[in-house]
């Protein structure tokens, strides 16, 4: 571990987003995806004061009118919010715009994962993918794709590792290994 940052830190214990209908989000990340509910939270508004602008630099009238917790396999928690704000923006960011992101999904084989997104609705664009450069392990693959109010999603799956990971003692995550 680095000497540096933040004392103490363990890891990410949650990764949190919005979205426009809460009610769609958790039957698609738990229908769909496989996370698990665990519990709702909100709503949340502070209608004379300041704490949303104070805390996350939003509208002060902003307000969560919903959110919960799920869990998704061995990974981080998802915390996520359904809100409504003066101003607010109704698209998601494209990977090019600053604050694109993509929540990327572990597989133990990428076929069948990508079968199952099939027979659910769901397109991997371009299909699978042989992976790129320091993830080009043997037999590692990709594939984005996008739930039905638009967030960009990936599964990915290196099942001999990473080429980077060679002569290393230390490696990223990953699910199947057994030291981390």
């Amino acid at each position: 571990m680095s000497a540096a940052g933040i004392p103490g830190i363990r890891g990410a214990e949650h990764i949190a987003f919005s979205v426009p209908d809460l009610d769609q989000a958790i039957t698609f990340f738990c229908d769909v995806i496989g996370c698990e509910y665990f519990y709702s939270i909100g709503p949340f508004r502070d209608p004379e004061g300041t704490w949303f602008e104070d805390n996350f630099r939003l509208h002060p009238r902003a307000e969560v009118t919903r959110a919960c917790l799920l869990r998704c396999g061995y990974g981080p928690n998802f915390e996520i919010f359904e809100f409504t704000a003066p101003e607010q923006r109704h698209e998601m960011p494209r990977m090019s715009d600053w604050g694109g992101t993509h929540v990327a999904f572990y597989v133990e084989d990428m076929d069948a994962a990508i079968a199952y997104l099939a027979e659910h609705g769901v397109e991997v664009l371009g299909g699978k993918k042989p992976a790129m450069d320091a993830e080009s392990g043997e037999h590692s693959t990709f594939g984005h794709f996008y739930t039905p109010w638009g967030m960009l999603l990936e599964l990915v799956s290196f099942p001999h590792g990473k080429v980077y990971m060679d002569g290393r003692d230390r490696v990223l995550w990953q699910p199947h290994h057994p030291e981390l």
